[in-house]
This record gives C-alpha cells, sequence and structure tokens, in this order.
C-alpha cells in the first residue's frame, strides 16, 4: 500500500513510517520543513514539502495521488496558540479530508486524543483544553464525509520501548501509551478494512496489537 503521512516529521509519524517499510508498504510523509525531508528519507519513506497551512486542497489533492490511504498525524505541536491548533489540528485534517475526497482516496486514519469528542474536564490546562477542543472538531468534520475514516485516540504519549501489547477499545480508562505501540496499531487498523468508521481509544496493555485490533472490530461491528 502507498500511504501518504501527515505530518510525517512528527514522532509517531516517523515511526509509523519505519513500521509500514518493515511491512512492505510505501510511506510518503508530508513536511512543512525542507529541513525534515532527509530524516525522514532516512526511515525509507518517500517525502513531500506541502505546507497544510498555506496549502490549496487542489496542491493536497496533487500530493495524495495514487494514495491507497492517508494518516493524519499532523499537529501544531506543545506550546503553540490557539490559532496555530486550529488551523492545524482542525483546518489540516479538514484540508487533507478534502483533499482525499478529490484525490480518490477513501482510506483515512486520523490520529486523535484521549479526552476528544467531548468537552473538557473542569480543571484541564488551558492549552491542553484548546488542543483538545480542535481534535474534537476535526473529529466531527470527519465522521461526516463518505470516507473510510478510522479515528484513534492515544492516550498520553511516552518514548519507552513498544511493549507490542496495548488496550484498545470504543472506551478505555485513561493511561499512558508508547508511540512505538501507536505506530503499529496505525499499520494494522490500515491493513483491515472493518475498523473503517470506528473511533477507538488506546493504552498500554496486556493484548498483542493485532489481536487487539481484532478483537475491537469483533466488538464494534
Amino acid at each position: 500500500m502507498r500511504i501518504v503521512v501527515a505530518g510525517g516529521h512528527g514522532q509517531v509519524a516517523r515511526r509509523l513510517a519505519r513500521a509500514l517499510v518493515a511491512r512492505g508498504d510505501t510511506p510518503v510523509g508530508l513536511v512543512r520543513n525542507p529541513d525534515h525531508v532527509a530524516d525522514v528519507h532516512s526511515d525509507g519513506s518517500g517525502v513531500i514539502v506541502l505546507d497544510l497551512e498555506t496549502a490549496t486542497v487542489h496542491d493536497v489533492a496533487g500530493a495524495l495521488s495514487g494514495a491507497d490511504a492517508v494518516v493524519f498525524a499532523a499537529g501544531a505541536g506543545p506550546g503553540s496558540g490557539a490559532g496555530r491548533q486550529d488551523s492545524v489540528d482542525r483546518g489540516g485534517a479538514s484540508l487533507v479530508a478534502d483533499g482525499a475526497t478529490l484525490a480518490g482516496v477513501r482510506r483515512y486514519v486520523l490520529v486523535s486524543s484521549m479526552g476528544a469528542g467531548s468537552e473538557p474536564e473542569p480543571g484541564t490546562d488551558a492549552g491542553f483544553a484548546t488542543y483538545l477542543r480542535a481534535k474534537s472538531a476535526s473529529e466531527a468534520d470527519l465522521v461526516g464525509r463518505d470516507l473510510d475514516w478510522t479515528i484513534l485516540r492515544p492516550g498520553t504519549l511516552t518514548d519507552d520501548a513498544g511493549t507490542g501489547d496495548v488496550r484498545l477499545d470504543e472506551k478505555v480508562p485513561r493511561g499512558t501509551v508508547p508511540r512505538d505501540d501507536v505506530a503499529h496499531v496505525i499499520v494494522d487498523l490500515l491493513h483491515e478494512p472493518r475498523s473503517a468508521r470506528l473511533v477507538l481509544e488506546l493504552v498500554a496493555g496486556e493484548v498483542p496489537v493485532d489481536a487487539a485490533v481484532a478483537a475491537a472490530i469483533e466488538r464494534e461491528t
């Protein structure tokens, strides 16, 4: 499969690219900064320089031409203001969905966040609350589209080595999850058409990734 990854220089995205290459897929990372091209190439991934904050829908459709799927793993990043969180985490996800529709790419995996989909709980840090609202808006936009979408809501991301064991379901207790394991769950979701139109939460657990994905699909379909 040829899979375009928006936010291709991100920490999850680079792990995802390496996992896709290991599986025999062809990842292509979309990056904003030309200085990041060499890093993404070093993961075995193709690269297209495209700034989602200035690109047109036709630019995005061109980047997605010939792809089998797209993963939105972009984000404004820690410390970004509300404006950039909206323009990247919400606006960028919507633009990529528009581009996918124009390019005829039906499969779309959105990397969201646990806590999205509802109003942030009282006491949530103001910056994180803004981030969650942007993610919630991107989810709401995506579920109304005629695409084969899957929404993945990981818990707090860590740089711990992946264990290959997770907990994946419509609702799971709050927790952490290694970025390595998030990447491997995305790979399995991309290769499982029955995961389309599912919203799944993800934390570290005790079930191997392939079995956890299969079980979540059985429960939800």
